[in-house]
């Protein structure tokens, strides 16, 4: 008997998914006895996450085809219609931040294998301010570019790592004094950058290690970065994120099942690489084990 699928296709991540390597998703999925009912983004009423809210009761599991934004926001969708079901994930987005931490093929007809061969394994999902999020939630640096479209938001978090890196942009971002709580433990100082992340990779470019990240602990790293004051401070920073070092005096890494971040000002946020609004004061939790995607 055929199992039932969702297969959520989002046209829009990167540069898109040809209809080759649709068919060839598809065809794969039912010699391996899947009835996938595609659903494409714009489509059918909306959005990843409307379309999981709506329709994903009626399926047995959910594969979703696109970039990071495309699954948070199926995730998301899951989550709020207090649907359980497997979730599998086709990469097809620009930094593929969730797919390099799952190690997870870019090509859509390996990676179609994974979900055909793989089993469920539990992630932890991040709530911030009610809104869930898969890898990451961030303020500061790269997070007070604009954001115009879903695609511009990407590309900014896509470079994070060069405007860290340039001499001009790391001296004029300006630093937000910030009280950190977390599971019974304060810190209070004044960041550049600061990071809620459930991932290995961020924007494809800044690695954490593996050893020291457990996608399903009921814990956060917490990646704090103080304004380098100098440029022999400013290169040590660098060195320090590019050797995956973060013990020094300006990079610190944090692990936190809730944290709340207090501003003296409204300051931008990220949640997984799309604008996640101004906020003066932010909660922030892990949900254990809130879902299972198979790998």
């Amino acid at each position: 008997m055929l199992r039932n699928m969702m297969l959520i296709v989002n046209p829009f991540s990167g540069r898109g998914i040809s209809r080759t390597a649709l068919g060839s998703i598809v065809s794969q999925l039912a010699s391996a006895g899947y009835a996938a009912t595609v659903y494409f983004v714009g489509e059918h009423g909306g959005g990843p996450d409307t379309l999981a809210f709506q329709y994903a009761a009626q399926h047995e599991m959910v594969v979703c085809v696109g970039g990071d934004g495309t699954l948070s926001l199926v995730v998301s969708g899951l989550l709020r219609a207090g649907v359980s079901i497997p979730v599998g994930y086709i990469p097809a987005g620009t930094a593929n931040d969730i797919a390099n931490t799952l190690a997870l093929s870019k090509d859509p007809t390996t990676a179609v294998q994974t979900i055909i061969g793989g089993k469920p394994r539990p992630l932890d999902i991040g709530l911030f301010e009610g809104r869930y999020f898969t890898y990451i939630s961030a303020f500061g640096a790269f997070t007070g570019v604009s954001y115009s479209t879903k695609q511009s938001a990407k590309r900014a978090l896509g470079h994070f790592a060069y405007i860290l890196g340039g001499l001009s942009a790391v001296f004029s971002i300006k630093p937000r004094h910030t009280i950190i709580t977390y599971d019974g433990c304060i810190e209070e100082g004044e960041y550049i950058f600061g990071g809620v992340v459930n991932s290995t990779s961020v924007a494809g470019l800044v690695k954490l290690d593996p050893k020291q990240v457990n996608l399903a602990d009921g814990l956060f790293e917490v990646i704090l970065v103080k304004k380098p004051i100098g440029l022999a401070r400013l290169l040590d920073t660098i060195s320090q994120i590019l050797k995956k070092k973060y013990d020094g005096d300006n990079v610190a890494m944090l692990h936190a099942s809730k944290v709340t971040f207090e501003f003296d000002e409204e300051v931008p946020w990220t949640v997984d690489g799309e604008d996640g609004g101004q906020h003066k004061q932010v909660e922030i939790t892990n949900c254990h084990k809130a879902i299972q995607i198979v790998l």
